[in-house]
């Protein structure tokens, strides 16, 4: 259908229109219009990748004089091939309403892993070791003696894109393609999909990647270094993103990463040796080059990971004279190791700052901030004039001039914390160094300054007025929105008590009750004899999930829950959990229904759907909290507090409600969809708690059923299964319209007060 949304004609590719995504367009047209910030919280299952991309790529061709780009991250690369795919079918229908001027082109990126061509390569079992084969084959140095020496081998794939980039021919034609057809154009081509992908960057209209190719500064630097202000940026799913702009800047120390280093230390003094007697130019060439300062155009080949911390202004400084002799920034490199290595012979936890962590290097080895500051680099630029190509090799050393350049950088926003053993297996000396960065605005801050607009979108945003203090910037939109239901097909419940009305609940004391073990499986055995096909169930964290069914095991409800359904568990094992994933839609498909157990902070938690019958029921068991004695959560909560005034209470509060949240809200992927969620856990009846709840299930969640039992539950369920086998209409009846043609969006544009009137 094609409308007018004020002054933009919107294309989007169905017959009908939800309303909420209406509003949902509305409220980022104006956000794009004042070329500020948004927040917007859209329910799942009410198409939100669609209504995105409908705006931004209409709002384009409807304001040619100044093209916007579209930079979407997504979190996994099945994420991103579901955009992609939205994003075709947009595109097509754009070309046969607008014509030849909706010509865009739009391409996913990701790692060499997933695009990578050359079968000698990416058969390497991680995504370090295919980096590393890539440069072995493709590095400038390689490439210069192949030249020369034809049994020297290279990459065909790359060799072909190469020729044609000179040539000028390496583009891709106008269109929207996905990794399999990058992958597939470059094999037809002949040409590596990789570095044409890294090429077209610049040119495409809509590029879809991964969030570290924002936010975390070793990726950004590389990737997005080029692009410019007239971009919108959006993060979609982003309820979390403050835990990955924090991860992106947290680097953590042990041993086994010392021993490596040292190693790694060894090996590069033997190459200046040996460069030394062979080729002196070189280091010297590289010398002067430091002096002059870092900033250096590199083929995208020899490039390797950018600073993970450096603002643009210390690139123009000269290198500190005492670590520009390679043989010097070494010594350096040994004595630091040599320091962490003293550093991590405790007994004690000790938690300090940057700067008494700076100062004491400083005292007991020489090495001040600003040798610090620039380890990274200077690491980076011996590894290029020593030309190594192994860079998987060479993690470690990476890891510690990571360290040292963000402690030489940064000095607020970061806590050291040296640990000599983990709590839960303190007999087991296991000493590990960690920086961890508690202000997520560190990473995003550059995002939100170099990009017009920034649209942080998902389903669990709520409260949605903390999310602009945890990342420190003002959206000019924030809202959330409802979901409008010709029907109530979602029956949230809060369950307090079992059926002999003890109270059950995963707080500290009460946790390995027997009394509450037992409840919970009487719950979860009474629901799967009433509700069909698939139970979801999310435990607060594995340890208590493998207590649990244990419990379970002995008394035997275990098996009398395998009466009704088969039973699957999520391990940590990513190759087992999506072999029980498999086998648990197999058995929903075929009739015999199924249960599946599953962690809140677990990898099933955050990017499955269990839509249609796969779901019917999801069951919270407990509130998932963090592990609140990790010392890193409590630095973290001590800077809050201190820097943004947000209280631990709060704030623990509203990152284990959003994890709820978003456990609950894979049971709902569409509007024809129906299912039930039941938080268990008494605590969830306290308005502190429950309010923290998105706003689209806090509607559906009656007052009757917010203090339940488990045969009331029951109840509820039964009549609920049996209300949503009733037919009825999909448009929702007059006055309460779900479903939107273009006549229904025309008469209501022309309504009195230009809102939502039908």
């Amino acid at each position: 259908m094609k409308f007018q949304l004020e002054d933009v004609t919107i294309y989007f590719p169905y017959d009908n229109i939800y309303p909420e995504q209406y509003q949902y367009m509305l409220e980022l047209k104006r956000a794009l219009d004042a070329k500020g910030h948004c927040l917007l919280e859209m329910p799942t299952g009410t198409g939100k990748t669609i209504a995105l991309l409908s705006l931004i790529t209409s709002y384009r061709l409807s304001k040619p004089s100044n093209p916007i780009k579209l930079l979407y991250c997504t979190r996994t690369v099945h994420e991103m091939e579901k955009t992609l795919a939205e994003l075709k079918l947009l595109y097509n229908y754009q070309l046969q309403h607008f014509g030849p001027g909706a010509r865009m082109l739009a391409i996913g990126l990701s790692s060499r892993k997933n695009l990578c061509v050359n079968p000698s390569v990416v058969s390497a079992e991680n995504r370090d070791s295919v980096d590393a084969g890539c440069r072995k084959l493709t590095a400038s140095w390689v490439r210069a003696i192949a030249v020369e020496n034809p049994n020297i081998p290279t990459c065909s794939y790359y060799e072909n894109y190469d020729a044609a980039d000179k040539a000028g021919t390496s583009t891709l034609p106008a269109g929207v393609y996905t990794l399999q057809e990058l992958r597939l154009y470059g094999k037809e081509k002949g040409w590596c999909p990789y570095f044409l992908a890294r090429h077209m960057v610049q040119q495409a209209n809509v590029v879809v990647y991964s969030y570290q190719y924002l936010l975390d500064p070793k990726v950004a630097g590389i990737i997005s270094k080029e692009m410019e202000r007239e971009c919108v940026v959006v993060f979609d799913e982003a309820h979390n993103i403050d835990n990955v702009c924090i991860e992106a800047l947290s680097v953590s120390v042990r041993k086994q990463t010392l021993e490596g280093a040292t190693r790694n230390l060894s090996r590069m003094s033997n190459e200046i040796e040996r460069l030394k007697a062979t080729d002196a130019g070189r280091l010297r060439v590289e010398y002067n080059r430091l002096v002059e300062g870092l900033a250096q155009r590199l083929p995208a080949q020899d490039v390797w990971l950018a600073n993970p911390a450096l603002p643009d202004d210390i690139m123009k400084e000269a290198v500190p004279g005492n670590i520009r002799k390679a043989e010097h920034f070494l010594s350096v490199l040994r004595r630091f190791v040599q320091y962490l290595n003293g550093r991590l012979e405790t007994d004690n936890v000790e938690k300090e700052g940057p700067v008494a962590f700076v100062a004491s290097i400083n005292t007991q080895v020489g090495i001040d901030q600003k040798m610090l500051k620039f380890c990274y680099d200077r690491l980076h630029s011996l590894m290029l004039t020593l030309e190594i190509t192994d860079t998987d090799e060479f993690l470690h050393i990476q890891t510690v001039c990571d360290l040292a350049t963000l402690v030489g950088t940064y000095s607020r926003g970061f806590s050291i914390i040296i640990e000599p053993y983990d709590e839960r297996m303190p007999h087991i000396p296991d000493p590990v160094l960690q920086l961890t960065c508690h202000d997520a605005s560190l990473a995003i801050k550059p995002v939100f300054e170099r990009f017009q607009s920034v649209v942080i979108t998902s389903g669990t945003l709520s409260p949605i007025d903390l999310y602009p203090r945890l990342l420190n910037f003002n959206p000019v939109v924030s809202r959330s929105f409802k979901m409008s239901l010709t029907r109530d097909c979602i029956c949230p419940m809060v369950l307090t008590r079992g059926s002999d009305q003890l109270p059950v609940s995963t707080k500290y004391d009460l946790r390995s009750d027997p009394g509450v073990e037992k409840n919970y499986g009487k719950l979860l055995l009474e629901m799967v004899s009433v509700v069909p096909d698939g139970v979801v169930c999310f435990f607060v964290s594995y340890s208590y999930m493998d207590g649990i069914v244990n419990s379970w095991h002995e008394s035997g409800i275990l098996k009398d829950i395998m009466q009704h359904k088969l039973v699957f568990i999520e391990t940590q094992d990513v190759v087992e959990t999506t072999l029980a994933l498999d086998n648990y839609r197999k058995a929903c498909d075929s009739g015999r229904g199924a249960v599946f157990f599953s962690v809140a902070r677990g990898k099933v938690a955050e990017g499955i759907d269990f839509d249609r019958h796969y779901g019917r029921l999801v069951i919270m068991f407990g509130v998932p909290f963090q592990y609140t004695l990790s010392r890193i959560l409590l630095a973290r909560l001590e800077y809050l507090r201190e820097t943004f005034q947000i209280k631990e209470g709060d704030f623990l509060t509203f990152d284990a409600l959003r994890q709820a949240a978003q456990c609950v809200g894979r049971v709902i992927r569409s509007k024809a969809d129906y299912g039930m969620m039941i938080f268990a856990d008494k605590r969830y009846s306290r308005h502190d708690k429950r309010s923290k709840l998105p706003g689209w299930i806090l509607s559906h969640l009656r007052d009757a059923h917010l203090n339940l039992s488990t045969d009331m539950a029951v109840y509820i369920a039964k009549e609920f299964l049996r209300k949503m086998a009733q037919p009825y209409d999909k448009n929702g009846a007059l006055g309460k319209k779900t479903l939107l043609s273009q006549e229904d969006l025309e008469n209501m544009i022309t309504g009195p007060d230009g809102e939502m009137l039908l």
